[in-house]
């Protein structure tokens, strides 16, 4: 059993990054253009363009869950996603109490947690990181010599 799910390990690690990037960035989609409900507190509107800290964390969110949806610089968008979270959590959620679940800050905790897994981790499966590695691994190969006939 361990050994399948060894296997699967890669797969199962994808199709996670692809999950947790998707609803990241749905969440600065909605502060940004105002879709999925818009940004929190607006009543379906979107955040003022250039507003601290929202606006900028919204952009994070986009740019961020979106190069992660994709496998692409997985590892330093995932850094920086999670340093962003981190920031939210302990500036925004945790003064006001100091458990996530008193605070409101389940989100940006596990936000901030997953997006730190995937640092140590990579992108596994299905991501352009492991395409373009491949592809700049085959060009690195030295063409085979011809054969003398």
């Amino acid at each position: 059993m361990t050994g399948r799910l060894n296997s699967a390990q890669p797969y199962a690690l994808g199709l996670y990054r692809i999950v947790v990037g998707l609803l990241f960035l749905c969440h600065g989609a909605a502060s940004l253009f105002g879709v999925l409900g818009g940004a929190a507190g607006t009543d379906g509107g979107t955040l003022e363009a250039g507003t601290w800290p929202g606006w900028y964390a919204a952009v994070i969110q986009l740019v961020c869950g979106s190069l992660v949806l994709l496998g692409l610089g997985t590892r330093a968008a995932a850094f920086l996603a999670a340093g962003s979270m981190a920031y939210a959590y302990f500036k925004v959620h945790q003064p006001m109490a100091l458990w996530p679940m008193e605070n409101g800050g389940e989100a940006a905790a596990m936000f901030s947690w997953a997006f730190l897994l995937l640092v140590f981790t990579g992108s596994g499966a299905f991501g352009l990181d492991r395409l373009l590695a491949k592809r700049s691994a085959q060009e690195r190969k030295p063409a085979p010599e011809p054969v003398a006939v």
